[in-house]
C-alpha cells in the first residue's frame, strides 16, 4: 500500500489531490535515480558539469568543450588569433553533441578575449560560451565577448565554512551597481567597503544580492540572463565578488544571489537564443518557446542536458563562489503552463487541475535536494504568488524543498491599503489577519516593500506616504501633518510585518531609512542617467533630516526581535483588537506588541487581559529618538491589576496610555 505523504497528512484538504500530489513527487524521484545512473554516483556528482564544460587550463595547456547538438563546425576565435577563423582553432566533435579542443599553454593567456563561431546547416553565428564564467563588455563598442580568467593569484577565502544565522533571518536585499551614493554603476570592491559595514550596524544578517548573473541590459534588474556561470563584469572581477562574500561572512552576514532560471534572454551573440542553429537547444519548442510576458525564452526543464546545466549552474555558485543559497526568481511563471498569467488561485483545486509544468516542479525539486546535499545548511526561498501549497516543505514529505516562501500577499496589502483607505478605515483585524495568513507548515519570509514597489511606475510606501512634500518637508523642525504620519506609519507598517514573522524578514536596500526616489535605470528615455539608479546614504547620515529616525527605528526593532530566542518560531497569540478604537495587541513569548492605528484619538488606561506581573516598554514608535512626539513616559514600570473574575484564567488588566498613531512594545520582566 502506497504510503501517505506527510504534506498530505498535515493538510487534509489536501487528500482530493493525493494522487496529483504522489505522482508529481514520484517523478521527481525516478528523475534522480536517472540522473544519478540508479544512484551509482550522487546529484552533487552529477551537477558537475562546470568542470567538465568551458575553458578550462590544465596541466598540458588549455581544454575547452561546448555542447552543441546541431553544430557542424565550431571555431574559437579571439585576440590570440586576430578574430580569424584556423584550423588549429576548429573543435572537434565528441559524443552526445559534445565539442572539444586542447590548446597547447601559450595559445592564449588571461584577459584575452574570445567567442566561438559555430555554423549549421543553413546558416553561422558569433557565439559567447554557454559555459563561459567571465563575459565582459566592451566601452566603445558595447560589444560582449567571453574572457580567459586565469588569474596568477586566485582569491583563496579565509573563512572555510560560514553557518547562516537563521534565528530569524533578516535579509537585507541589494543591487551592487545601484548601491553607491554617487551617479554611476558601483563595484563589488565599493560595495563591500561602504555598503557592508552599514548592513552590519543595522542589524541584518543576510544579504539577497540581485543582478549577479551577467545581463546584456543594466535595465533588466538582472532578470534577462545571457550568461548563467559568468559574475556581472560591470560590477568588477570574480576576486572582488570573492572578497565582498568572505568579507560579510566574517562580518556574520550570509550571501544568496537572486537566481534566474524561470526564463532566460532572448539575444542569440550573447545567450542562448539559438545557440547552434537549433532554437530549441536549452528552450521548450513551439508556443512555449517564448514567455508571453517578460519577452524572455522558457527553458525545457523536460530535457536532461537542460535540467544538467541548470544544477550545475546551482552548484558553481556554491562551490566557486562560496554563496550560501539563493532566492529563486519567477517560480510560479515556471509552475504553470500558463505562468500564472490571468489565473485567480482561490481554491486548491486551482493549483492540481492539468496546467502545472511537472518538468518544471521536478526541476525545482530536484533543484532543492541538490543545493542542500552541496551545503546542508544552504538557504532556498522560492519566489512564488499563486500560493503552490508545500512549496516550502521537505521534499522527503511531498514538497518541493525550498526552506523559505515569499509572503508576497503582504506588500500588495499594505500599497492597497495605503492608497485606497482613508486612515479612519484601517482595520487592524484586517491587517493582522493578512500578516499572519500562511500554511503553518511552510516557512516564509514577510515584507512590507522590495525592489519590485520601488520601481518607476510604482512607489515605495514612504512616497505613498508623504509624496511632494518628502521634497521640502523632511528637515527637522519643518516637518508638516503629512511627514509625520508618513514616518510614523512607516515605523508602525514596519513592526507590525517584522513581528508576526514565522520565518524572516525582508527589506530592500534603503527603504529602512525612507528613501525618497523611485529606481529608473539608465536608458535612452532618461538620457542614459544614474541618476535614479543609486542610493542617497547622505540623507541617513545627515542628522538634521528625518530620514534617519526610520533607520534608527529599524535598527532598534531588528535588536528586539533578535533578543528572543528562536523569535520567529514561538506562538503568535492576539490579545485584543478592536476595529472600531483601531487598537492591535498580540504576544510573542514575554513581548507585548501594542498599536493604535487611530489617527486621531489617543486612549488613556486603556485595558486588556495578560499574564499578571511587571511590564516595561522597550520599544515605541513615539520616542523623541525615532521622530516621535514622546507622549508617554517609556520609563515607568506597568504593573497589571488583578480582577476577580479572571483568578481562574491567571489573567490581569494591562492598562495602558495609547497614544493616536503610535505603537510600543513591551517585556515582560
Amino acid at each position: 500500500m502506497e504510503k501517505t505523504l506527510n504534506l498530505i497528512k498535515s493538510d487534509p484538504w489536501l487528500e482530493p489531490y493525493a494522487a496529483a500530489i504522489t505522482g508529481r513527487h514520484q517523478y521527481a524521484m525516478d528523475k534522480e535515480t536517472e540522473l544519478t545512473n540508479g544512484g551509482k554516483q550522487t546529484l552533487s556528482d552529477f551537477a558537475s558539469g562546470y568542470l567538465y564544460f568551458g575553458l578550462h587550463r590544465t596541466d598540458k595547456g588549455w581544454t575547452f568543450r561546448e555542447w552543441a547538438p546541431n553544430a557542424t563546425h565550431i571555431y574559437m576565435v579571439g585576440t590570440f588569433n586576430n578574430w580569424e577563423e584556423k584550423e588549429e582553432y576548429s573543435l572537434k566533435r565528441l559524443q552526445n553533441g559534445n565539442w572539444e579542443i586542447n590548446l597547447p599553454a601559450n595559445a592564449m593567456q588571461h584577459g584575452d578575449l574570445y567567442k566561438l563561431i559555430v555554423y549549421w546547416d543553413g546558416g553561422q553565428g558569433e557565439r559567447i560560451p554557454a559555459w563561459a564564467t567571465r563575459v565582459v563588455q566592451d566601452e566603445n563598442t558595447k560589444i560582449f565577448s567571453a574572457q580567459v580568467w586565469n588569474p596568477e593569484k586566485p582569491f583563496k577565502f579565509r573563512k572555510k565554512t560560514f553557518k547562516p544565522s537563521t534565528d530569524p533571518l533578516l535579509i537585507y536585499e541589494c543591487h551592487i551597481g545601484m548601491a553607491q551614493q554617487e551617479e554611476k554603476v558601483g563595484t563589488y570592491s565599493e560595495f563591500r567597503e561602504k555598503i557592508l559595514p552599514r548592513i552590519a550596524k543595522a542589524g541584518y544578517n543576510c544579504i539577497q544580492i540581485m543582478a549577479i548573473q551577467e545581463h546584456p541590459y543594466y535595465g533588466s534588474f538582472g532578470y534577462h540572463v545571457s550568461s548563467f556561470f559568468a559574475a556581472s563584469s560591470r560590477f568588477g572581477t570574480p576576486e572582488e565578488l570573492k572578497e565582498l562574500i568572505d568579507t560579510a561572512h566574517g562580518l556574520g552576514i550570509a550571501v544568496i544571489m537572486d537566481i534566474v532560471h524561470s526564463h532566460a534572454v532572448k539575444n542569440e551573440v550573447e545567450g542562448l537564443g539559438n545557440f547552434a542553429g537549433d532554437p530549441n537547444q536549452y528552450f521548450y519548442p513551439g508556443a512555449r518557446r517564448e514567455h508571453p510576458a517578460w519577452d524572455s525564452l522558457c527553458f525545457d526543464y523536460g530535457k536532461n542536458e537542460v535540467i544538467h546545466f541548470l544544477l550545475s549552474n546551482c552548484k558553481y555558485w556554491l562551490e566557486e563562489y562560496q554563496f550560501d543559497g539563493f532566492r529563486f526568481d519567477g517560480v510560479t511563471s515556471m509552475l504553470y503552463y500558463s505562468h500564472g498569467l490571468g489565473e485567480s488561485f482561490s481554491n486548491y483545486g486551482d493549483y492540481f487541475n492539468g496546467h502545472e509544468d511537472d518538468n518544471a516542479m521536478c526541476y525545482l525539486t530536484l533543484a532543492n535536494e541538490l543545493i542542500h546535499m552541496v551545503n546542508p545548511k544552504a538557504i532556498t526561498i522560492a519566489e512564488e504568488v499563486s500560493g503552490m501549497p508545500g512549496l516550502a516543505a521537505k521534499v522527503e514529505d511531498g514538497g518541493y524543498g525550498f526552506n523559505y516562501r515569499m509572503a508576497m500577499n503582504i506588500p500588495d496589502y499594505w500599497i492597497k491599503t495605503i492608497k485606497e483607505k482613508i486612515d479612519e478605515d484601517w482595520k487592524p483585524s484586517s491587517m493582522f489577519w493578512e500578516v499572519i495568513n500562511r500554511r503553518q507548515d511552510e516557512k516564509t519570509i514577510s515584507y512590507a516593500e522590495s525592489h519590485d514597489q520601488a520601481l518607476v511606475g510604482d512607489k515605495t510606501i514612504i512616497f505613498r506616504l508623504i509624496d511632494a512634500d518628502m521634497y521640502w518637508h523632511m528637515q527637522k523642525g519643518d516637518e508638516n501633518y503629512t511627514v509625520n504620519r508618513g514616518i510614523a506609519l512607516h515605523k508602525m507598517i514596519r513592526l507590525l510585518t517584522a513581528t508576526t514573522i514565522n520565518g524572516g524578514y525582508l527589506n530592500f536596500m534603503g527603504n529602512e531609512f525612507g528613501h525618497p526616489e523611485w529606481i529608473d535605470f539608465p536608458r535612452e528615455g532618461n538620457g542614459w542617467s544614474c541618476k535614479y539608479a543609486r542610493r542617497q546614504w547622505d540623507l541617513v547620515d545627515n542628522k538634521n533630516l528625518t530620514y534617519h529616525y526610520m533607520a534608527d527605528f529599524d535598527e532598534d526593532m531588528l535588536k528586539v526581535i533578535k533578543s528572543v530566542k528562536d523569535f520567529q518560531a514561538t506562538p503568535i497569540q492576539e490579545i485584543w483588537h478592536n476595529d472600531g478604537d483601531q487598537v492591535l495587541v498580540y504576544q510573542r513569548k514575554d513581548l507585548i506588541f501594542v498599536f493604535n492605528f487611530n489617527p486621531k484619538q489617543s486612549f488613556t488606561d486603556y485595558g486588556f487581559l495578560v499574564a499578571p506581573g511587571a511590564y516595561e516598554v522597550i520599544l515605541n514608535t513615539d520616542s523623541v529618538q525615532f521622530g516621535g512626539n514622546g507622549l508617554s513616559d517609556d520609563t515607568i514600570t506597568h504593573f497589571t491589576i488583578s480582577d476577580p473574575l479572571y483568578k481562574k484564567e491567571k489573567k490581569e488588566w494591562l492598562k495602558l496610555y495609547i497614544p493616536a498613531r503610535t505603537a510600543m512594545v513591551l517585556r515582560k520582566k
